[in-house]
């Protein structure tokens, strides 16, 4: 009895300690209150907890935020009941729930009782006084005096996924584990696009949106998600942990010893990105984002299709399938799907193929057996006559565990380092008689000889134009890539440009006509015909073409589908781009209007995606040194490509390479970087330079040309704290504060691009986290080209007045491109 009575003064002595202190540091009591600009503190302080405005300071929400970023907001309490002004106080009840009240009405905003929890739902009874703690994980908890918790953030989370939070569905209590996106990037109410897991078969994460699928990570196979690989390479900085038990089925992460702050973001738009905070910068880094290109698009190849990025038509249809319209499919539209061409035997009559390097199907429908053999697995798959296919449920250790899937294998792509699919067909589609074969080998061989032999003869020719030409590593790759490229008969291009008439003609080009036509498939493409005249330099653009962009697949640069050589015509075959160039919208007084900003941000970032790619992402390092409006091309859906490497070098990224001298200076005047108008230096700096200019055109919808400096007028604007005024006049008058300021945003990156010294612009890793506002800017110095009262024995007005001096019109757009200039 004595200890009983000892143990309920402890209690009754807690309890006055407890609610005789406020919001102290990390905890909050229920004599305390956290109102106006006041915060709670995680201990190390790493996170705060408090109100922040939105919407232009129109909202006031209650969030918890990362300290060193205070615009970084991880979690919101009451984004669906945002309150009007900064009235807003923060309390614990009498009955022990964390509450958001508004001062002015006194109603409950929002109350941490409305969320039902597995926490909640187990507490039956609350000992003693209730505090509120915000966590070093950034995890705002509600405990009771005997330490139970009582609810927690971490499972109610919104837009961010953190280290030591669930995402996943506990058994138990059926508490749902998931992310939404935020409406707006200001705008934190609820959005279109939640993050949850599947546990319906295998488990793996998808983002939904209205109902449907748009994105899915493939199931854990022990190490990873299967349509994830590059989480190995995260191994160093995280530890990731899925539990399957009978309780929960869950995914969460860790940082590991001395790893940078991270999240994971579910975005406005729907895509998951990695951000790791750097500490030198002060800024996030966007390691991972996902869906990465079109093959992450759910179901992008339809049932028993199969999605490949390095393949020039990304959809194909699995080994003993065939498109089930074929005329759907050659146009491109391959949401059908393939179906079987042989019909299942059942039983001995079947066997499987094996699909290697894949992101496993969807596995909604599966059937999961993690203490089976692959042995037991296949043989459970041939027993069941409705079972389509076969694979590891864990992949280490050789594989083991079983996952069947019944009926249509759905968004299957080829990955880096995939899985391998057993897919069952009947056993004729499997045992290919000897002759058929030798019969596809030979028409094989023939057809590669072919295609060897007209590329072979076509270097010859272009080794004979550049043989007093210093050779450089373009050579030893075209050695190499020369029989990569699809060819076409000259009958099939001349056929499908209506004999190169000029109702087919839809541009020209300093080197050549082009012309849109129709493929014997109904594909519509754009054929650039190289024109005789210029031998030696057609020639260069056309090797340069074949050899560097032909197995070069981004989603930000024009496909290369093949090639046609015939005598002494050459002729590249592109896919078409039904909204042609970038400068027939953004130099053209009625369309401009329509190219709104957000589809202009948009192009701007596929742009520098695109030139990214180019430099550090592709299989090759590539300068395109002729980076203009003219030569950005936009697809039906708006979407920026990148064109024309008639010009495009071939360059190492290594340290001892990162300039080189050239004494032929190509390339558009207005885009030119000095150092190279003036130098012949060629550097990936040269692509930043004709970006920066570039997206002052799209920012402006104005030249950049000797009647109308664009660089000294965006200089005068951003220096007077006018960069807004910059914006097109076409669509500055509909765009909202968020977007001028975007706006504003994209002319200091682009003064930063296009400063004078090589050295002081950042490379394209750095600008686009700083266009997408997750990297804040430096602060650009004066360009050259601002520079008053030059004198003409300046080197850059003497460059100038070369550049004048030798310009040639050889675009019919009237660009002046110079091809002569010899630097110093």
């Amino acid at each position: 009895m004595a200890m009983s009575h000892l143990l309920l003064i402890l209690a009754l002595l807690s309890a006055l300690v407890l609610t005789s202190s406020a919001a102290n540091g990390s905890m909050l009591t229920q004599s305390g209150t956290i109102s106006g600009n006041q915060t709670l503190d995680s201990p190390s302080n790493a996170f705060q907890l408090g109100l922040f405005a939105a919407s232009n300071r129109s909202r006031w929400f209650l969030g918890i935020w990362f300290a060193v970023s205070p615009d970084t907001v991880v979690w919101v309490a009451n984004r669906d009941r945002p309150l009007t002004s900064p009235s807003g106080v923060v309390e614990l009840s009498g009955g022990g729930a964390l509450v958001l009240r508004d001062a002015a009405t006194n109603d409950t905003v929002w109350s941490s009782s409305n969320s039902s929890s597995s926490s909640s739902a187990a507490a039956v009874a609350v000992v003693g006084a209730v505090v509120a703690e915000l966590r070093d994980t950034g995890n705002l908890v509600l405990t009771d005096a005997a330490g139970a918790v009582l609810w927690q953030s971490f499972e109610h989370p919104t837009n961010t996924f953190l280290p030591e939070m669930r995402v996943g569905k506990s058994i138990r209590t059926g508490a749902d584990w998931s992310l939404s996106s935020w409406r707006g990037a200001d705008d934190p109410s609820p959005g279109d696009f939640r993050y949850v897991m599947d546990t319906s078969g295998s488990p793996e994460l998808y983002i939904w949106s209205h109902g449907r699928k748009t994105y899915r990570t493939g199931p854990w196979n022990g190490v990873r998600f299967s349509g994830i690989p590059e989480m190995t390479t995260f191994s160093d900085m995280f530890d990731f942990q899925f539990t399957a038990t009978a309780d929960e089925v869950s995914y969460m992460f860790r940082n590991r010893d001395g790893s940078p702050m991270s999240r994971v973001l579910l975005n406005e738009s729907g895509v998951m990105q990695r951000m790791v905070w750097d500490q030198a910068s002060g800024a996030w880094s966007n390691f991972w984002s996902g869906p990465r290109d079109q093959c992450d698009g759910y179901a992008k190849c339809g049932a028993f299709g199969v999605c490949s990025v390095v393949d020039a038509v990304v959809c194909g249809c699995i080994t003993g399938f065939a498109p089930r319209s074929v005329a759907e499919w050659y146009m491109r539209n391959t949401s059908g799907g393939c179906a079987r061409r042989t019909p299942l035997q059942c039983g001995d009559g079947d066997g499987f193929y094996v699909l290697r390097g894949v992101k496993l199907p969807d596995t909604h429908s599966s059937a999961v057996d993690p203490g089976a053999s692959l042995q037991e697995c296949a043989r459970r798959c041939l027993a069941t006559c409705s079972c389509t296919a076969y694979s590891a449920a864990d992949i280490r250790g050789g594989g083991s565990g079983c996952i069947q899937w019944f009926g249509d294998l759905v968004d299957t792509r080829f990955v880096d380092d995939g899985q391998d699919l057993y897919v069952r067909l009947a056993k004729s589609e499997l045992d290919v008689p000897k002759n058929t074969r030798k019969f596809v080998a030979v028409i094989a061989l023939v057809v590669t000889g072919f295609t060897l032999l007209l590329l072979s003869l076509a270097f010859v020719i272009w080794r004979k134009a550049r043989r007093s030409k210093k050779v450089n590593t373009l050579d030893d790759a075209a050695e190499l890539m020369s029989g990569e490229c699809p060819t076409y008969p000259l009958g099939v291009i001349r056929t499908a440009t209506k004999g190169f008439c000029a109702d087919s003609e839809i541009g020209r080009g300093g080197f050549g006509i082009v012309y849109k036509g129709q493929l014997p498939d109904g594909q519509q493409v754009a054929v650039k015909k190289l024109s005789a005249e210029n031998t030696a330099q057609g020639l260069n653009e056309f090797m340069n073409e074949v050899v560097l962009i032909a197995k070069l697949q981004h989603r930000n640069l024009v496909r290369l589908l093949g090639c046609c050589v015939h005598c002494s015509e050459r002729m590249l075959v592109y896919e078409y781009m039904s909204n042609k160039s970038l400068d027939a919208f953004i130099f053209d007084e009625k369309r401009r209007a329509s190219l709104s900003w957000k589809t202009r941000l948009d192009v701007i970032l596929g742009i520098a995606r695109g030139v990214l790619y180019l430099h550090r992402d592709s299989r090759l390092n590539i300068i395109h040194r002729d980076l203009k409006a003219a030569n950005v091309l936009l697809d039906a859906d708006m979407v920026a490509k990148i064109s024309d490497f008639g010009i495009a070098r071939l360059f190492s990224s290594s340290a001892d390479r990162q300039e080189t001298i050239t004494r032929t200076i190509i390339g558009t005047y207005g885009y030119m970087a000095p150092e190279y108008a003036m130098d012949g230096t060629v550097s990936f700096m040269q692509d930043v330079y004709s970006f920066g200019v570039l997206l002052l055109e799209i920012v402006s919808g104005r030249k950049n040309q000797r009647s109308f400096n664009l660089i000294a007028h965006a200089w005068g604007l951003w220096e007077g704290g006018r960069s807004h005024d910059l914006m097109d006049p076409a669509i500055r008058g509909g765009c909202t504060a968020g977007e001028l300021e975007q706006a504003a945003t994209c002319v200091q990156v682009a003064l930063l691009c296009v400063q004078e010294c090589p050295s002081q612009r950042p490379p394209m890793a750095d600008v686009i986290p700083m266009l997408s506002q997750q990297k804040a800017p430096a602060r650009p110095r004066r360009p050259v080209v601002c520079t008053p009262m030059m004198s003409s024995s300046h080197p850059a007005a003497a460059a100038a007045a070369a550049l004048a001096a030798q310009a040639e019109i050889t675009g019919g757009n009237g660009d002046l491109t110079i091809t002569s200039l010899e630097g110093r």
